[in-house]
């Protein structure tokens, strides 16, 4: 052989590298897309409640369900949606998933009724459920094991995070034109992303199965009562103009109820041969705290997102727009945040990033909770949505790779699945929850008041720093959680080894 084509012989090679490469990245491309615009659409429209309100005539009990009717059908139907990837393939899922939920959106986008949108709604969180836990699954098996892994999963992990700040962002800018373009943008990148996936995006091989509707239907009941619950619990007596009591019985029957079908669900789960959590996926120590983890900071987070954009409207008197920019720094700073884990995870162990990331969140909250109605945003709020976000990046990666490792291919689907419904049950009950301290907070604040100068927005700042208050604990509790209980080191994390096996190298 010639020394030229000795020289030459290289270069298939390193083209058919670099054509490898271009492949991964426009798949994490299509994965991520289809993960932003599930999680961006948790939050998109809690800027257009104002405009929604008016134009479909919801009342102001029913406005909520606008927020928490996409949570809990995305939450509940999760697990079904991971194992339907295992069973059918999860690349035909994913793409089912992102077309029902591009059609859900363009039904949002021309609804005439409150129930219309709350139908919509509803349809995009069951194609949110199918989409979102086979995209992760479909990284645990298209990116080897190591540092791609970890660089893609920290992709993910940012979409996660800095989702529901680029919602706000998108939805103050595309309210200015019209409420109806926070559902109509979904289209067109739904359809991008379920053209392009047989081409990039690699079918698992199907496993035979069957799937627990009854455990689905079990576990999304279930929710729904327990939020219905909570959400009651705020609501006033337009007659004698009192808030619900937690032992009234629309309070305390729909929550008993929603415990009782909950722990129903997990006795269907553990007799089932097709379960759709196999009760497995929970029996190791390090992803049991991960998804507990999750559960918490799911709740703090998004409900930080609505209760800061209506502090920045109502109170500080921004426009949807300007409201909507106030949020950008913490997309940079979460994905900056997201990217220095992401560098970390090969060399430090996930407790000290999740459980660091942990605190500075519940730093940010009690900066959170001690606003003033004449506060400022660049003094006042700026440096803690800096802190919140760099907290949340932390945690996001740490939790996800833990989360995941080590779960048995035939399993990677649903164990996926698990992670985004405790983030999404989270966020549902957390908005619920600290929704109906929210509330209270601002009626009893008023009844103090009774008037006077700034009486409306001084209310409602109390109420928001009372749901802060309780957001605090929330995510305190998650860094402890991890601190004692995340065992795994990060040179079984980055060898793609189970959790929680010892390190003995």
């Amino acid at each position: 052989m010639s020394v030229e084509s000795q020289a030459a012989s290289p270069a298939p090679l390193e083209a058919a590298d670099g054509s490898r490469q271009r492949d991964l990245g426009l798949a994490l491309v299509l994965i991520s897309a289809a993960q932003l615009m599930v999680v961006l659409d948790a939050t998109i429209v809690n800027i257009a409640l104002p405009l929604i309100q008016p134009d479909l005539g919801f009342s102001d009990s029913n406005l909520t369900w606008v927020v928490t009717a996409y949570g809990i059908a995305f939450g509940g139907l999760l697990l079904l949606g991971g194992r339907m990837g295992d069973v059918l393939g999860r690349r035909k899922v994913f793409m089912a998933g992102v077309l029902i939920f591009a059609l859900a959106s363009l039904f949002g986008g021309i609804a005439q009724s409150d129930w219309q949108l709350l139908a919509a709604r509803s349809l995009q969180g069951l194609g949110a459920a199918a989409a979102a836990p086979t995209a992760l699954a479909l990284i645990t098996t298209t990116f080897p094991a190591g540092p791609p892994r970890n660089r893609a999963f920290a992709v993910y992990a940012a979409m996660s995070g800095a989702g529901a700040a680029i919602g706000l962002i998108l939805g103050g800018a595309l309210t200015e034109a019209s409420w109806r373009w926070t559902m109509l943008i979904n289209v067109p990148i739904g359809v991008f992303v379920a053209l392009l996936a047989p081409r990039f995006l690699n079918e698992s091989e199907p496993r035979p199965g069957r799937f627990d509707f009854v455990g689905a239907v079990t576990a999304t009941v279930g929710l729904v009562a327990l939020v219905y619950g909570f959400n009651h619990k705020g609501q006033v007596d337009p007659v004698t103009q009192q808030t619900a009591t937690w032992t009234e019985f629309w309070t305390l029957a729909p929550i008993v109820t929603g415990v009782v079908l909950i722990g129903a669900f997990l006795l269907i789960e553990a007799r089932s041969a097709h379960a759709l959590l196999p009760l497995r996926i929970l029996n190791d120590r390090t992803r049991a705290v991960s998804f507990v983890s999750m559960l918490l900071v799911g709740a703090a987070m998004f409900s930080m997102f609505l209760f800061l954009s209506l502090f920045i409207q109502n109170v500080l008197g921004y426009s949807p727009i300007r409201a909507g920019l106030a949020f950008l720094p913490f997309s940079f700073a979460i994905v900056a945040s997201a990217q220095a884990a992401s560098a970390l995870a090969s060399r430090v162990d996930p407790r000290w990033i999740a459980g660091s990331g942990g605190v500075l969140a519940s730093v940010a909250m009690w900066g959170f909770s001690q606003l003033e109605y004449d506060s400022t945003y660049l003094t006042d709020l700026l440096p803690w949505i800096l802190v919140m976000a760099s907290g949340m990046g932390l945690m996001f990666v740490s939790l996800t790779l833990t989360a995941v490792s080590g779960v048995d291919d035939q399993d990677s689907g649903v164990g996926s699945a698990v992670l985004n419904t405790v983030q999404q049950v989270g966020g549902a009950v957390g908005i619920a929850l600290l929704g109906t301290v929210y509330a209270n907070g601002i009626i009893d604040k008023a009844a103090e008041l009774q008037g006077g100068p700034a009486a409306q927005e001084i209310a409602l700042t109390h109420g928001a720093t009372q749901a802060f208050n309780l957001a605090i604990y929330m995510v305190a509790v998650a860094a402890l959680v991890v601190f004692a209980g995340l065992n795994i080191k990060h040179e079984r994390l980055a060898a793609g080894g189970p959790p929680g096996m010892p390190n003995t190298a």
